[in-house]
């Protein structure tokens, strides 16, 4: 059994190494912690394990590019993105997190990639929170992810931010569906913000407390 855990520890650091080495502009802790979640979701049974991973730092201005999408089996980079937050999130950078509805501000924390549609912002992925009181109303407040215009990154360094949405995670149209279509019918996004209540409350970090945490 001992053996079994070691080896699974270092296929995890492994994966974290290439993970980090494939994104260096991520924050390790942010990763770290992302793929903390994700093992956490799937061992609870509350996910299947995933093939792929998305990952964004709401820390990080919407005018730099804060979506990572990782091939997780390879342990390798699909994309890195810009991505829009909620007007009611904030400016440039969020600052303010939700779960209620008419907020419009974004929601963080882990959720699993649903199905996908056609709707008013065209091609869109349903998503599902899995933490109860930080993002489990996503799919009744609409948060899906979409692509939409005013994810403009040369606007965006005109008028010091990136357009802002209802409090969905909308993409660059030339973006949107190939992320969506890595993302759907089962994988993960794991959305990061410095929110001491979730970080300290979620059921998805150190949910093996052999193991060392993370620095949050």
């Amino acid at each position: 059994m001992f053996a079994l855990c070691a080896t699974a520890q270092a296929l995890a650091q492994d994966l974290l190494a290439r993970l980090e080495a494939s994104a260096p502009e991520l924050d390790a802790k942010v990763l770290a912690l992302a793929l903390e979640a994700t093992d956490c979701a799937a061992s609870a049974g509350a996910a299947e394990r995933p093939a792929r991973l998305a990952v964004i730092d709401y820390t990080r201005p919407s005018t730099t590019r804060r979506l990572w999408l990782f091939d997780l089996d390879k342990g390798s980079l699909l994309k890195h993105e810009y991505v829009a937050h909620g007007r009611g999130s904030g400016g440039n950078v969020p600052t303010r997190f939700s779960n209620a509805e008419g907020s419009y501000q974004s929601s963080i924390g882990l959720f699993a990639a649903a199905e996908t549609y056609q709707g008013a912002n065209g091609y869109s992925l349903r998503l599902d929170g899995l933490e109860p009181g930080v993002n489990d109303r996503a799919r009744e407040r609409l948060l899906v992810m979409h692509g939409a215009d005013y994810v403009d990154p040369v606007q965006a360094q005109r008028q010091g931010r990136l357009g802002r949405s209802w409090g969905c995670p909308a993409l660059r149209p030339a973006a949107a569906r190939e992320v969506i279509d890595a993302l759907k019918d089962g994988q993960l996004l794991f959305a990061y913000a410095r929110d001491a209540a979730w970080l300290e409350g979620s059921r998805f970090f150190g949910c093996d407390k052999a193991e060392h945490k993370p620095a949050r």
